[in-house]
């Protein structure tokens, strides 16, 4: 058989496309050319698919003209990912491998010189998405990928560690052979088991801070945003490390989902599968090391930390333009980024920890050292922060610090477990209610799930007036509000929850809205 058709697939995104390997062996000229709008990557396959034959005993049609499409021609495709199908194509349109057999299969893989198979990226990403479209089909994939794509519920997917292990497994003679009579390079992967969940740092080990504490249970219990401020040294990066312990277990969808994208930039590691993923990028980085970007689109910090946690510490300190692309992905949940040749979408719902200093010396308002920044300095600093932005964080609070002798002599603070069981009964119950943590109520929902007392609607009415509160801001407290009512297990919405939920939208930054 001359030709022969092999099944891939390509990400863009999450979203896997089927890509078709067509193989085609002629007379003429020997030459070996590799159509369907490949990049540069992928054009480098013919120099290791031959070396990669060669080096494992099986023959290349030297004096063949050898066609290799990648359809659909109008898909970038990109990666050494379909090294393996082009091998395979070529071996079944030669006649080597029984090419009826590859119908049901899809194959992944980067060849190197030896035959040996090398892990690709975004494996599970590609398995889930097969997963939520109800495609099954056959897996084949390297030792490292196959792990992964194998944590997908019902998926079906063979571990290969060297291309003779895929050519023994379809050989002509092996046509009626049982999958678990496979050798024993070719195994099917079992359902991969969850790791045991690690909660990390203890907030045990934060003394005193009893406003700060409660305040990130508040925020933990509603998904809200939280931006802290104060003096170097008061703890807010100790209580911002901690606070992904004090998050709920993930769901198996969750869990996929932050996995997934992680497994696309080879970042994934399945020790910490399952666990709430805190990103802490550095202060020097660029929006597209935050949001995502390049060609293809690659995900960035705040997608990497879907449904867990994005700290940025130093938050005057990131580029203007870094810090105004997250207004989008802090409302909608996703980003897309668009380029000429494709869009990609990606999820982004993650927690907004953000932390910074009152003024460029830090000690405005402190009683450790007097402040040396005149009014223009402080007012050029926290002007960093545009209005806007700060409209979409929920809880704005002030960490002071501890007195020295109070930290020496505190008793150690109340656990992580201990308030992540609060907020794990306190989240249960918002969803029972309405579906969706507080802090991603809008419109009716709103209206219909945060029913307030009228001394407690007069009070925020009031506060919103004098402090010249968005229509955001006024909708943001009310979530705050709702969650406040959730732990202290209220229906509705009293005064005092409203007034405690106030305190935590005050103007930090020296200014009269937000």
């Amino acid at each position: 058989m001359s030709l022969a058709v092999v099944h891939s697939r390509a990400l863009v995104g999450l979203t896997g496309h089927p890509v078709s390997v067509e193989v085609h062996l002629a007379n003429g000229l020997p030459s070996f050319t590799l159509v369907g709008l490949a990049d540069l990557e992928v054009k480098e396959a013919r120099e290791r698919v031959r070396s990669a034959l060669q080096n494992s005993g099986l023959e290349f049609p030297h004096n063949k003209r050898i066609t290799v499409n990648l359809a659909p021609a109008d898909l970038p495709k990109e990666s050494g990912r379909y090294d393996l199908a082009i091998a395979v194509g070529i071996l079944a349109a030669s006649g080597a491998i029984d090419a009826d057999r590859l119908n049901h299969y899809e194959f992944a893989g980067e060849l190197s010189l030896s035959g040996a198979l090398r892990p690709v990226r975004g494996a599970l990403a590609a398995s889930m998405d097969l997963h939520q479209r109800g495609q099954h089909v056959r897996q084949v994939l390297p030792p490292g990928s196959a792990e992964d794509a194998a944590l997908v519920p019902d998926a079906e997917v063979y571990r290969a560690s060297h291309l003779m292990d895929v050519v023994q497994h379809f050989a002509p003679q092996a046509a009626h052979a049982e999958p678990d009579a496979a050798p024993s390079q070719w195994q099917r992967m079992p359902a991969q088991s969850r790791p045991p969940e690690a909660l990390g740092a203890d907030m045990a080990d934060v003394k005193g801070q009893t406003a700060s504490k409660r305040v990130l249970e508040i925020a933990a219990c509603g998904g809200h945003n939280l931006l802290m401020l104060g003096a170097p040294g008061a703890g807010k990066s100790m209580l911002a490390q901690r606070f992904a312990g004090l998050l709920p277990a993930l769901s198996v969808a969750e869990a996929l989902e932050n996995a997934a994208v992680h497994s696309l930039v080879g970042a994934f590691d399945a020790r910490s599968w399952g666990q709430r993923t805190t990103m802490a990028p550095h202060h020097t980085a660029s929006a597209v090391a935050l949001v995502g970007g390049g060609s293809p689109p690659r995900p960035g910090a705040i997608s990497l930390a879907h449904c867990g946690v994005l700290f940025l510490d130093e938050l005057p300190e990131f580029p203007r333009s870094a810090l105004e692309a997250l207004r989008e992905p802090l409302e909608t949940g996703q980003i897309s980024i668009a380029r000429a040749a494709q869009q990609a979408t990606f999820p982004a719902r993650f927690q907004l920890i953000a932390a910074m200093n009152p003024c460029p010396c830090g000690f405005r308002g402190s009683r450790q050292r007097a402040c040396r920044c005149s009014p223009d300095q402080v007012s050029r600093y926290q002007a960093r922060i545009s209005g806007p932005l700060l409209d979409r964080i929920d809880l704005h609070l002030e960490v002071s610090p501890l007195p020295a002798d109070e930290l020496l002599t505190a008793p150690a603070g109340e656990s992580t477990a201990a308030i992540r069981e609060r907020v794990t009964a306190a989240r249960a119950r918002s969803l029972q209610r309405q579906g969706m943590l507080n802090q991603q109520l809008q419109g009716q929902a709103l209206d219909a799930h945060c029913q307030a007392e009228p001394a407690a609607l007069q009070l925020l009415q009031t506060a919103a007036a004098q402090l010249a509160w968005s229509a955001r801001g006024i909708h943001r407290s009310l979530r705050v509000a709702r969650s406040i009512a959730d732990l202290a297990q209220s229906e509705t919405i009293s005064p005092a929850h409203v007034a405690e939920a106030v305190q935590y939208r005050r103007a930090l930054l020296g200014t009269s809205g937000m």
